[in-house]
């Protein structure tokens, strides 16, 4: 799993007063759980953007008063105005005890039921899976060409052969092929192109057959 590094600076005042000024000042206000006991520290918001704006899962290495500490996050919170982050909650990575985390999905491949016309629908863009930090990937990618329209993608599907447990239930969708207008027109021609197919097959069997009669 890829990483990025934060330099903050460690909290000793708490309460929305001080997390208050700290957002004024341009600074997001965070706290490191799965240790003896949390860290609360903040850093610049501009030092977030490549841990929070990306496609892919990142372990931060959190640098404080000298120390390096590695977590993953837990938990986010954004203005519902300006969408800017304005809370973090991480979880320290502890050597030898898994963490959990969500995982972004990426599918690879053309499907086939895209080609036939079909319309690809992402239910879950990411899963939530639980490993050693050395073990969990930055994104979890799953091969689609051959998915044909009406057919799905499901949890269970993307759970062989990883060296990590996939938390969410196993039936559950993550990509389906839906039938669309240009997929149905498109059945509707072939149909009609078969049976048009048919008949002219049948009317040849009976010209043949009306040929016999006569010549006989």
């Amino acid at each position: 799993m890829q990483s990025v590094t934060i330099k903050g600076t460690v909290r000793t005042e708490l309460g929305s007063k001080f997390a208050k000024a700290i957002r004024a000042a341009g600074d997001v206000p965070c706290v490191i759980y799965g240790g003896k006991e949390p860290i609360h520290f903040s850093a610049p918001i501009l030092a977030f953007r490549e841990l929070v704006y990306t496609s892919e899962a990142l372990v931060a290495h959190i640098e404080l008063d000298g120390k390096t500490i590695q977590a993953v996050i837990q938990d986010m919170q954004f203005d519902p105005l300006t969408d800017k982050l304005t809370h973090m909650d991480l979880i320290e990575v502890v050597e030898g005890k898994p963490v959990t985390i969500e995982v972004p999905v990426v599918m690879t491949g053309n499907a086939r039921g895209v080609r036939n016309g079909g319309k690809l629908k992402s239910v879950l863009r990411s899963l939530k899976i639980k490993g050693h930090i050395n073990d969990l990937p930055s994104v979890i990618e799953h091969d689609i060409t051959d998915l044909r329209i009406g057919q799905s993608i499901r949890v269970s599907d993307m759970k062989d052969g990883k060296p990590f447990e996939v938390l969410n239930a196993e039936a559950a969708v993550v990509v389906t092929i839906k039938m669309s207008r240009k997929a149905v027109s498109e059945e509707e021609e072939a149909e009609e192109a078969a049976e048009g197919a048919e008949a002219t097959a049948e009317a040849a069997v009976e010209g043949a057959e009306a040929n016999q009669a006569a010549a006989e």
